[in-house]
C-alpha cells in the first residue's frame, strides 16, 4: 500500500501543504518544532483515526483553527481516497473512503496499515502489557479476518460481566450466561493469537539476527489465564475473588509477550540503544510477515531514525527497509546521518519542513555504491 497524495489542513503547527510522496523512501528534514514529527502525525491519524501524541485529537488542531481535514490517496485501480474531519466543538470524527461515510475505525485501519517507530515504541519493552497486546492484535487484526469480531464480542462480554461483579448481591444466572460467552470467545481469540505468533516468532528472528545477533533473547506469547484449566473453569473457580475486586482478573485481556534475555526481562540487560533495534525488529516483522500473509505492504513512519542508533546500525536498518519494497517516511534533524544509507539504485525523495511550512527537494543522494 502507497500513498501518492497528502493534503493536510488544519493540523497543529503545520500550514495547509499538499505532499506527492514517493513510493518508496521519503526523508522529512526540519529543525525541533518546525513540524516535521506532526506530518507523521498526520499520516497516523490518517490510517488510525487517532494521535500517537495525544489522546483528544481535538489538541492536534491547530489553536487557530475551528478543524482538522486530512486527506489522501492510496495508489490502486481505482485509487482510494481518504478524509477525516475533526472539529473543535464535536467529538464525532468525520471518516471518508471515496467519498463514502465510513462508520468504523477499523475499516480505516484495514485499508491503511501503518507501522510507527518512534520513542514511545519503546513501550514494547518497558511499557505495560497493553502496549504489547496492541501490537499482537495489530498483527492478528490484518491477517485474520474473523479476528475483529471475536474481540468484539470478548470487549462486550467483559464489560457486562464486570458490570455483574460489582453488584452488591451476585446474580449467578446472568454470569453464567456472560461466563459462556467470554469464555468461548476468549478461547477463540487466543487460538488467533497463538497461530500468528507461530507464524510471526520465525520472520522475527530472522530479522533480529541481521540487525542484531542475540542469541539469548526470547519472545514467548503469555495468554492471560492458566495454561492447566479452560478458561471457563478460571472464571467458575475464581468468582468470589473476582466479585471482591470488582473486575475480571484473568482472561485475554490480560494477555502479554515476554521478552527476556537469559530469562531477565530484556528492558533490564539491553542498552537503549540494543533496545530501539529489538523494537525495530518487531516492527519489521510484522511488516514482513504482513506481505507474506496477504500480500500487502504496510506504511512505516519512523520519527528521527538516527537517535541512539550508530552508523552501522542505520545501514542495517535502512537496508531491511529496501527489501521490504514499502513505503516509508522518515524525519530527520540532520540529513548527513543518512548519507550513503542507501542503495544506489533507490530512489530517495527529500522534503523540508521550516516553521510549518513543507518543500520538496526532489530526489536526494543519499545512496552508496
Amino acid at each position: 500500500m502507497t500513498l501518492d497524495r497528502l493534503a493536510f489542513m488544519g493540523l497543529r503547527n503545520l500550514a495547509s501543504l499538499e505532499m506527492a510522496p514517493q513510493p518508496g523512501i521519503n526523508v522529512i528534514v526540519g529543525a525541533n518544532g518546525s513540524g516535521k514529527t506532526s506530518l507523521l502525525e498526520g499520516i497516523h491519524i490518517l490510517g488510525m483515526g487517532r494521535s500517537f501524541r495525544t489522546q483528544q485529537l481535538k489538541h492536534a488542531i491547530d489553536h487557530g483553527e475551528q478543524a482538522m481535514t486530512l486527506h489522501g490517496r492510496l495508489v490502486g485501480d481505482p485509487p482510494l481516497p481518504l478524509g477525516i474531519r475533526r472539529r473543535r466543538d464535536q467529538p464525532e470524527l468525520e471518516m471518508r473512503m471515496a467519498g463514502e461515510r465510513v462508520p468504523r475505525v477499523s475499516q480505516l485501519v484495514e485499508a491503511l496499515p501503518l507501522q510507527l517507530i518512534n520513542p514511545d515504541a519503546f513501550r514494547l519493552l518497558e511499557g505495560s502489557p497493553s502496549s504489547r497486546r496492541e501490537f499482537l492484535d495489530w498483527g492478528v487484526f490484518h491477517v485474520e479476518h474473523d479476528f475483529l469480531e471475536a474481540w468484539r464480542r470478548v470487549r462486550r462480554a467483559l464489560k457486562h460481566r464486570n458490570a455483574l461483579l460489582r453488584r452488591d448481591r451476585m446474580d449467578s444466572r446472568s454470569l453464567d450466561v456472560w461466563d459462556h460467552e467470554l469464555a468461548q470467545w476468549s478461547e477463540r481469540i487466543d487460538s488467533l493469537r497463538y497461530a500468528y505468533m507461530d507464524a510471526f516468532l520465525p520472520v522475527f528472528e530472522d530479522t533480529l539476527a541481521e540487525l542484531l545477533p542475540l542469541p539469548d533473547l526470547s519472545l514467548r506469547y503469555s495468554r492471560g489465564w492458566d495454561r492447566q484449566r479452560t478458561l471457563a473453569q478460571v472464571l467458575q473457580q475464581g468468582r468470589e475473588s473476582d466479585a471482591q475486586m470488582g473486575f475480571t482478573q484473568q482472561g485475554p485481556q490480560r494477555a502479554d509477550l515476554k521478552l527476556r534475555v537469559q530469562r531477565r526481562p530484556a528492558v533490564e540487560v539491553l542498552s537503549r540503544g540494543q533496545q530501539k533495534l529489538v523494537v525495530s525488529a518487531l516492527k519489521l516483522a510484522q511488516g514482513r510477515l504482513l506481505e507474506m500473509s496477504t500480500g500487502r505492504t504496510c506504511i512505516y513512519l519512523i520519527d528521527d531514525l538516527p537517535a541512539e542508533l550508530d552508523a552501522e546500525h542505520r545501514r542495517v536498518f535502512c537496508r531491511w527497509l529496501e527489501c521490504m519494497d514499502c513505503q516509508v517516511f522518515i524525519t530527520t534533524v540532520d540529513p548527513d546521518v543518512l548519507s550513503g544509507v542507501w542503495q544506489s539504485t533507490t530512489p530517495v525523495a527529500m522534503f523540508h519542513v521550516e516553521h510549518g511550512r513543507l518543500a520538496a527537494y526532489g530526489l536526494k543522494d543519499f545512496t552508496t555504491e
